[in-house]
């Protein structure tokens, strides 16, 4: 039996205070995410539960206990203060998946500091875009990655403290500070700031698929959306062994690579390595996962590697599968069904709305292609594309859009009101999450297209912004990318619109091969050939471009508009997330 149960009984009977009851909070009371996945699992008797287990290269193994977790944090937290950090002060985390950076982060929110990580593979210029945004006056990073901070110091007039966690204090530079958790004497107990719900707690800036990135700010409120999701769509218990691949430089890992499992009690795995199918195979056998959340990319990249790597290692242990990121094709559904024995479940959310809002959920029908229902306490809608009124038609293309309030929405865009404000339809300023609920005139817009089926099956189409309009009618590229992957030779592929003179835009797609394939017109023929029979006319591709690797964002996610500012001639925009940045 699945944590959820009953989707249509939950939709029915839900109210938010199911997660803040089961987490022990009371209105009134502090409210501090640190907290809760440390201290409060601590006093839930789980002090001497393994929280988490880590491995990086050269087959370094560590593990760790919540009380250890709660240790470290409180380390991090009093030394932070002791160095004249004060609450409120964004303090960036910028480094690979270390232990180091978990026990930071905890650290960060439990003396009232805002958490501001940032992958740690980013260059000096995407780096400082983000430090200068955020006025961030401090920074926790490694000897590895403090270079990068170095080039760009004299840029940055609210950086005041440069920590380096990781490395060999005697190579530290003037006014650069060195901290080892580990090393200090354990801190037990830790004056934790007395944040509430609505206290800033995390800034995410986003992937910058859409122009320049943008830092959302969230609150410690996020926890009940993040809590409860975790629960019904991760199906997390505390038995299970958990693996969220996803880097904490981005919301999926700190939402679910962070907050969801420990604030559960629930025991999770990070890798602290390169891509590797054979490696990750080993990883989930070697620490028998249970619980596996992932990107359609690496779903994809995995694809590519075929079905005999899997028959190589015993993944008996896995029993549900997930995935966010992008929309995930039909196609990579039905491979994990036939290698895993089980289906990726899909699921749709951003950095914006902080936790799951869609999802496929354990028990419920999987419709490959589909992102799956709205959840629970959220109120989801496709809207027209010009009044902005909720569709009623059954398969007709809108906005995704949801009714503002729920406990993870974002609160704002640092220093852009402006921009945050364009978010919504409706007036959001100035009220609190209840207020918002109430209002039946507002919703937060996504930015993406979809349509809704007769089940009440959400079908996503693309970004607003990357929909092809050719001769008057739209196209989504979702649905002629995954028609493309059907096709043996075809591992990925991005669709975009290119300029035609009779019909506006046409469509271009650009694909990478699997292994054995190599570019041809004679390829390039079979491949139309077989989407012929898949696509309507208008869909069709107008021409096929072979290439080595598509563009993407750090985070996972095709860069189309890169691709479509190519084909018309167009300024590629903010490209600081670009994976070769």
């Amino acid at each position: 039996m699945s944590n959820i149960g009953s989707y249509d009984e939950r939709l029915r009977d839900f109210d938010w205070d199911i997660a803040k009851r089961e987490l022990g909070w009371t209105d009134g009371e502090p409210l501090n995410i640190g907290a809760v996945c440390s201290d409060w699992i601590c006093d839930r008797g789980l002090a001497d539960k393994t929280a988490l287990v880590w491995e990086g290269f050269g087959g370094k193994k560590k593990t760790y206990t919540f009380a250890d977790l709660r240790a470290y944090s409180n380390a991090f937290a009093k030394f932070l203060a002791d160095e004249g950090l004060k609450p409120g002060d964004r303090i960036c985390i910028f480094m690979d998946k270390i232990p180091g950076l978990y026990f930071c982060f905890l650290g960060v929110l439990k003396m009232g500091g805002i958490a501001q990580p940032l992958f740690s593979a980013f260059g000096d210029e995407s780096l400082q875009v983000r430090l200068v945004s955020a006025g961030t006056r401090a920074i926790l990073t490694t000897q590895k990655h403090v270079r990068k901070v170095r080039k760009i110091t004299d840029t940055l007039p609210a950086l005041e403290k440069i920590i380096v966690i990781e490395g060999d204090s005697d190579k530290l530079k003037a006014g650069e500070v060195f901290f080892d958790a580990e090393a200090t004497p354990r801190i037990e107990s830790f004056d934790i700031h007395p944040t509430g719900p609505e206290t800033p707690s995390i800034l995410h800036y986003t992937s910058g698929t859409t122009g320049q990135p943008k830092g959302a700010q969230h609150v410690h409120a996020s926890i009940w959306a993040q809590y409860i999701t975790t629960k019904w769509v991760l199906d997390l218990t505390e038995d299970d062994i958990y693996w969220c691949t996803a880097d904490p430089g981005w919301v999926t890992g700190t939402s679910y690579g962070i907050i969801g499992p420990w604030s559960m009690g629930v025991t999770q795995c990070v890798l602290d390595e390169g891509f590797s199918a054979d490696r990750w195979y080993k990883f989930i056998e070697d620490n028998r996962i249970t619980v596996w959340y992932s990107a359609p990319t690496a779903i994809r990249s995995l694809m590519r590697q075929g079905g005999e790597t899997v028959k190589k290692y015993d993944l008996s242990c896995l029993r549900h599968l997930t995935s966010v990121g992008e929309p995930l094709n039909a196609e990579a559904v039905v491979w994990s069904e036939q290698v895993f024995g089980k289906a990726f479940h899909d699921n749709f959310w951003q950095t914006e709305t902080g936790a799951m809002m869609i999802a496929n959920y354990p028990g419920m029908p999987i419709k490959p292609g589909s992102m799956g229902k709205p959840f629970p306490g959220i109120e989801a809608a496709v809207l027209d594309l010009k009044t902005h009124e909720p569709l009623t038609e059954p398969g007709k293309v809108g906005l995704i859009a949801f009714r503002p309030g729920w406990p993870a929405m974002f609160r704002a865009y640092h220093n852009k009101p402006d921009v945050y404000r364009s978010k919504f339809v409706g007036d959001v300023d100035e009220r609190s999450p209840d207020e918002l609920r109430k209002d039946q005139t507002l919703w937060y817009v996504s930015g993406d297209r979809a349509s809704i089926d007769p089940d009440g099956y959400y079908w996503f189409v693309g970004r607003d912004d990357d929909v092809i309009n050719t001769g008057g009618h739209l196209v989504g590229p979702f649905e002629i990318e995954s028609a493309l992957i059907e096709h043996e030779a075809v591992a990925e592929a991005a669709a975009v619109g290119k300029p035609d003179e009779v019909n506006m835009e046409v469509v271009k797609a650009f694909i990478t091969l699997n292994p054995g394939y190599e570019p041809s017109g004679d390829l390039e023929l079979k491949i139309m050939n077989f989407i012929r029979k898949k696509l309507s006319p208008l869909a069709m591709p107008q021409e096929i471009e072979f290439t080595d690797k598509l563009p993407k964002t750090r985070s996972g996610k095709i860069l189309r508009r890169y691709l479509r500012a190519l084909e018309w001639g167009e300024d590629t925009g903010d490209l600081s997330t670009l994976e070769d940045d």
